[in-house]
């Protein structure tokens, strides 16, 4: 039984609530400090957005449903510029967003989507016209969309052992949300053993920023594993995308839009195809990448402005990802 809270500013502030074994239901701006704890399951009506100076404490083993809804009715996790989340999970307990449709059927990867996403945005510097821009798939007019600054230590919190599955949702003729955005996201923040499956557009996508990753693994996206844009001059360490039916691109690494152009570093990768891989690299995009594949051949698109040094020497190790549906479903 879903509980509905008609305010949830009203729930979310005075004692923290104790953890219940009932579907809470989330809408809206989280105002003060919100604990979501792992023997409740967390039921998301549209965007839920963590405010500037709160946080949003997940437990390991937690579950986050997500409600179906198309544009800007879609439900999706958004940590605005200045909020932070703490999302721990474990390899034996990871914390599990997917749709509420899990609850009545067993999805596959052929159900892509279903609801928006999580978003993560912070004040590190992003190449593009003006130091801060509004993240894609949130309103302009919405301030909570903001990312970009001159920070390039900012800390938007903590983000590991997390699966996201079956999201993507559809806001607009091509414009979908990904798996994972991360806008403007600072090296203080964490960000390691992520896992997106059956994402209708990109897994992770990364809009400028510095922040670090690693054992990154997208499942069946749609577009693009991993897309970078803006600029971000971050490094993502032991990285893989398994190729769903209809996936498009393993990676799409673009350049600064701006007057910077600054250097990006994947190391270890593996992308695992039946068919080949396919890389685009455009727009000036400066860096370095390090993987190995499956299968196929690699197909790689670069334009002339383009400077990425490839070494497929390296291969990623996978034995990390036993924790992920993925490895469960035998696809690693």
């Amino acid at each position: 039984m879903a509980v509905s809270l008609t305010s949830c500013e009203k729930w979310f502030g005075g004692e923290t609530p104790q953890p219940t074994s009932e579907n809470i239901v989330v809408s809206g701006m989280l105002t003060e400090d919100t604990h979501w704890f792992s023997d409740s399951t967390y039921e998301m009506a549209g965007k839920v957005v963590v405010d500037s100076g709160v946080t949003l404490t997940i437990d390991s083993g937690t579950t986050i449903l997500a409600r179906e809804g198309q544009g800007s009715l879609s439900s999706a996790l958004i940590v605005s510029r200045g909020g932070m989340i703490m999302a721990e999970g474990t390899a034996q307990h990871p914390i599990v967003f997917t749709s509420v449709l899990s609850e009545e059927v067993d999805l596959d990867v052929s159900d892509a989507g279903l609801w928006g996403g999580v978003v993560i945005l912070g004040n590190a510097p992003i190449s593009a016209d003006a130091e801060e821009a509004n993240i894609e798939g949130v309103p302009v007019n919405d301030e909570y969309g903001l990312y970009g600054g001159e920070d390039q230590m900012d800390n938007s919190g903590v983000f590991t052992y997390v699966s996201i599955r079956h999201a993507g949702t559809l806001l607009g003729d091509g414009n979908e949300l990904n798996g994972l955005t991360l806008g403007g996201v600072g090296r203080g923040t964490t960000i390691d053993n992520i896992e997106v499956v059956a994402n209708l557009d990109d897994g992770i996508e990364l809009f400028g920023g510095c922040v670090n990753a690693s054992n990154l693994l997208v499942w069946a996206q749609g577009d693009d594993a991993f897309d970078v844009d803006q600029g971000w001059f971050g490094v993502i360490t032991n990285y893989v995308n398994v190729e769903g039916a209809d996936s498009d691109h393993g990676m799409e690494l673009d350049g600064g839009e701006g007057t910077t152009n600054p250097f990006f570093t994947f190391k270890q990768g593996t992308f695992l195809s039946t068919d080949g891989v396919e890389f685009h690299f455009r727009d000036g995009a400066m860096g370095s990448v390090q993987y190995d594949y499956t299968m196929g051949t690699a197909n790689i698109e670069a334009d002339s402005a383009t400077s990425v040094m490839i070494n497929t020497e390296m291969g990623a190790d996978l034995s990390v990802f036993e924790w992920t549906m993925t490895h469960a479903e035998g696809k690693l």
